[in-house]
């Protein structure tokens, strides 16, 4: 099975709205970050952005629902306005829930070319530190780790069986292609992965890597980071 990551960037108090919107439209829940706006004032008189507190809906979709998906958020952000955010897809090369081995791609992606992928776990608070440590064990040479909640209410479906907790942290590591796979392992073998519904990890290849700030020569190796 293919997947696509939908990431929907709005207004701070937006983002509930459409999580419900594309839940009802199929998706299983996602996960919401906090963010901020930094578009200057022409762009600002032409998209609504700004300096201004924003929402970032992150959710890994089946392929065959995305459009569906993409159309109610679309709908429902048509009805806040003057109010203006972006939406984009990002295909995932593999996609592994807690307590379970399996790659949910199984296989699809075997002919990406992308030098670099990123990795992204979504687990549980408290937990980054330790899928960190692992992963640096496994060869990453760094990573970001951002705060957030899951978008479920009571009583409403789990997200790919993942119990939905009100504070969640996303772990995300740039690495060169051929460590994905052994940073990977190293997270899912932790032991707070090892129940199911207790997190996610997903890769989608990331191009253009570069260093900020590194000459030429030391931006091939993001292990420096």
């Amino acid at each position: 099975m293919t997947f696509k990551l939908i990431v929907a960037i709005v207004p701070s108090g937006h983002c509930d709205a459409i999580s419900q919107a594309a839940k009802a439209a199929g998706a299983q829940g996602g996960t919401i970050l906090p963010g901020r706006g930094t578009a200057p004032n022409n762009i600002l008189s032409l998209l609504g952005f700004g300096d201004s507190s924003k929402e970032i809906l992150l959710s890994v979709v089946p392929a065959q629902a995305e459009e569906k998906i993409r159309q109610a958020i679309l709908d429902e952000c048509q009805k806040k306005k003057g109010r203006a955010g972006v939406l984009f897809s990002i295909k995932v090369n593999s996609f592994i829930k807690s307590g379970s081995g399996d790659d949910l791609c199984k296989g699809e992606n075997l002919m990406q070319e992308s030098a670099y992928q990123m990795i992204t776990a979504i687990i549980n608070k408290g937990y980054a530190e330790d899928a960190m440590a692992a992963a640096r064990n496994a060869g990453a040479g760094g990573g970001t780790v951002l705060g957030g909640r899951g978008t479920a209410r009571e009583g409403d479906a789990k997200f790919f069986g993942v119990e939905i907790v009100p504070e969640k942290e996303t772990l995300m590591i740039l690495t060169p292609r051929e460590k994905a796979a052994q940073i990977v392992n190293a997270i899912k073998g932790l032991e707070c992965f090892s129940k199911g519904g207790s997190g996610i990890i997903f890769t989608t290849d990331a191009s253009g890597f570069s260093l900020l700030g590194q000459k030429a020569s030391q931006a091939q190796n993001p292990a420096r980071a």
